[in-house]
């Protein structure tokens, strides 16, 4: 810490209200009204969308936003739903960070705390349709109730963006931790992650196992185990037309187009995410564009259709921050050394009870054999429907899965 900063505005909540100034509003409608489109070759179809998000999508959505989205109307829903805060705290090895976050006490004496960290391309209104139901449970019900946190990924939306390279998921992972302890008072708790979340909850699992007690994923970024570790899931892998399921076969067939395809955005993102960011930070479509893309290739468009107005506010999350922050936290990702970081994370077996909800549609979906060599897996779970962000797509489903797990035997052993 510098001698600048002082520990007497550390760990210390202050209540927040989202706003977004009129002149970012108003820059927004002009710069919509200046829009320069591409144009769709002629044998490319309708709905074909290999060469990227679509133009009449784009430009219908830009419509919306410049002529009938209402910003305010959605700021203030925002803010009547999350009760939300700001906190300093002491990152170990980084230094001081604010966070955002939102804190939701159950009335429920048996209320367990469940931490949600989102990814990207969302932020923390990932979590808007889990609220209420996980909070509350109907009185008559034995359903597992929670006190839910849902800290955003600094740049990702409120809160002020890191202004010191090297904030990455590690970070994250012990910021949070500083605030689920120290900050808000929970020596055990258990984590829900998906896309960044995934890494930045696995991570505060290995770092602090005597403080997260247990966790869920319903994106688990593992690759094939070295045979010397897991032999039987290697054989799997050679004969998997013989030996894979169905689902699994599925599951290999998405992970190779993604890596062929679709992981593009990444590279270029924890790279050079600042060159990137003039682009998006600057201009409204090209950034609606670069999400929409996501949505819809990671989405399950079969069973979830993101209404525009959902999605402009997920865009605005964003925009907000001007684009560029978000993108950072890609490169400080990949730079991360420990053990603990996005390289090392899913390759080394850790002890912590796991559950897993898994979505036919996630971009990743490696055999659950993969995910038994490094995890300890007590409680998996496959759906016919869902894809990257079950807590928008399909939310009671990921509710009906979190109080299953967190509400199991092994899960109340090893918070005792």
């Amino acid at each position: 810490m510098s001698k600048a900063d002082t520990t007497d505005d550390l760990n210390k909540p202050i209540p927040y209200k989202l706003h977004i100034d009129d002149e970012l509003l108003a820059a927004t409608k002009q710069k919509l009204q200046l829009s320069r489109y591409p144009e769709e070759q002629s044998d490319i179809g309708e709905d074909d969308w290999n060469q990227g998000a679509k133009v009449h999508t784009v430009r219908r959505l830009a419509e919306f936003w410049k002529d009938g989205y209402d910003w305010r109307a959605e700021e203030r829903k925002i803010n009547e739903e999350f009760n939300q805060y700001t906190v300093k705290v002491d990152i170990p090895s980084y230094g001081p960070q604010t966070i955002h976050y939102a804190h939701h006490r159950s009335s429920s004496p048996n209320a367990l705390p469940l931490i949600f960290v989102h990814g990207w391309p969302g932020s923390f209104l990932e979590a808007r349709k889990l609220l209420q139901p996980l909070t509350s449970p109907s009185a008559d019900s034995t359903q597992q109730p929670f006190d839910v946190i849902v800290p955003s990924l600094p740049g990702y939306g409120p809160g002020p963006a890191p202004m010191k390279s090297g904030f990455g998921p590690v970070m994250a992972a012990r910021a949070f931790k500083t605030l689920m302890v120290e900050v808000l008072g929970y020596e055990k708790f258990v984590t829900q992650g998906g896309d960044w979340g995934a890494m930045v909850t696995r991570s505060m699992a290995m770092q602090y196992p005597q403080h997260v007690r247990a966790y869920h994923l319903n994106f688990v970024p593992c690759g094939p185990p070295p045979w010397y570790k897991a032999p039987l899931a290697l054989g799997r892998l050679v004969l998997n037309a013989w030996l894979y399921t169905e689902r699994e076969k599925k599951g290999l067939e998405g992970m190779q187009y993604y890596l062929r395809e679709g992981d593009g955005y990444m590279k270029q993102q924890s790279t050079r995410p600042q060159s990137l960011g003039f682009g998006l930070g600057d201009s409204p479509i090209g950034v609606l564009a670069w999400l929409v893309e996501k949505f819809h290739e990671w989405m399950d468009q079969e069973h979830y259709r993101m209404p525009d107005e959902e999605c402009l506010t997920f865009v605005m999350m964003h925009w907000m921050t001007g684009v560029t922050p978000g993108l950072r936290f890609y490169k400080a990702a990949f730079q991360e050394d420990a053990r603990t970081s996005i390289k090392e994370a899913f390759t080394r077996y850790h002890a912590t009870p796991l559950g897993v909800s898994s979505f036919p549609k996630e971009v990743l979906n490696p055999p659950v054999d993969w995910t038994r060599a490094v995890c300890n897996l007590q409680w998996y779970k496959e759906h016919g429907e869902g894809g990257h962000l079950p807590s928008v797509e399909c939310p009671e489903t990921l509710v009906g899965d979190l109080r299953e797990w967190f509400g199991s035997e092994v899960v109340k052993r090893a918070m005792e």
